[in-house]
């Protein structure tokens, strides 16, 4: 419904006459009344009728009013939010679940303190599904481990920022023997998220490069059940090392993976698709950078 024709509409009513609305609006009499006339041609009802020299509401224009009113209302509403690039209305937030446990709650509830008109709703999967939502606009925006091939977030689609930095670790059950390279590994189960899981094919790499296959892969859906797998012996796992400051690790030795380094998670959303709700989120991520890891990527 068009909301010229409805405040044409509102602006008659109000005039109580097509000839002071004219005026109201600084329009010629012929518009508004084409105007009006187009409007109930689309509705199929009429919406005034004439008593006299007066235009009267007919039952059809009493019920359009209000909804009229709340139409323009709502409108205005929505060009102040803009205007006022406030953060509001609804955030849709894709992040792995490694993100979700060790890194969001502080700063998710840090958010909802400073912007309280905002709705968050978190989605968490593997880094590929993150992306494809975004790329589909299911989420607005996702926090995604950085891949090696910079074609799975293409620069012509997709903005991002890094706004964290993870040290990808070796778990082994208790008691293996000192990990250097894949071949000091014991055991033949890699346990890991589903295929789309960066750091699964970072591992998967790692053990590429010597040469070593792997006899088979175990996947689950969450760190809690992949470290637990590890402790009971079902094989060895690489997760980001502040997993554990969330996850109950007894059973499990940790060993250092210094030939993979360092890999960032990326802040990814669309080109055009940047919101005041997304922005503040933005900057209080790279606040938290700023603060806790003077030595990361900050780059805004």
């Amino acid at each position: 419904m068009d909301l010229a024709a409805l405040h044409i509409f509102r602006t008659v009513v109000r005039e109580n006459g097509v000839t002071r609305a004219a005026a109201k609006l600084n329009r010629v009499q012929s518009n508004v009344t084409t105007r009006i006339r187009q409007l109930e041609a689309q509705l199929g009802a009429e919406l005034f009728t004439r008593d006299g020299r007066r235009l009267v509401l007919t039952p059809a224009g009493e019920t359009l009013l209000p909804y009229a009113e709340r139409l323009l209302a709502l409108a205005d509403e929505a060009r102040h939010a803009i205007a006022e690039n406030r953060p509001r209305g609804r955030l849709r937030l894709g992040t792995m679940e490694s993100t979700a446990a060790s890194r969001l709650p502080r700063a998710l509830a840090d958010y909802h303190r400073r912007w309280p008109e905002v709705t968050l709703e978190l989605v968490t999967g593997v880094t590929r599904d993150l992306i494809e939502s975004v790329r589909n606009f299911e989420v607005d925006a996702a926090l995604v481990a950085k891949a090696p091939d910079a074609a799975t977030t293409p620069a012509d689609i997709f903005d991002s920022v890094p706004v964290f930095r993870e040290e990808l670790v070796l778990l082994t059950p208790s008691g293996h023997p000192p990990v250097r390279n894949p071949r000091d590994i014991t055991l033949s189960t890699l346990v890991a998220f589903e295929r789309g899981c960066e750091y699964r094919a970072y591992a998967e790499r790692w053990f590429d490069r010597d040469g070593v296959r792997l006899a088979r892969v175990l996947e689950l859906g969450s760190y809690h059940a992949i470290v637990a797998c590890v402790a009971a012996g079902a094989g060895v796992a690489v997760a980001p090392r502040a997993v554990l400051t969330s996850t109950p690790s007894e059973g499990v030795a940790v060993h250092a993976l210094p030939d993979i380094g360092m890999i960032d998670t990326l802040l990814v959303w669309r080109h055009g698709h940047f919101s005041a709700a997304l922005n503040a989120l933005r900057e209080l991520l790279l606040s938290d950078v700023r603060a806790d890891q003077p030595a990361a990527l900050v780059t805004a």
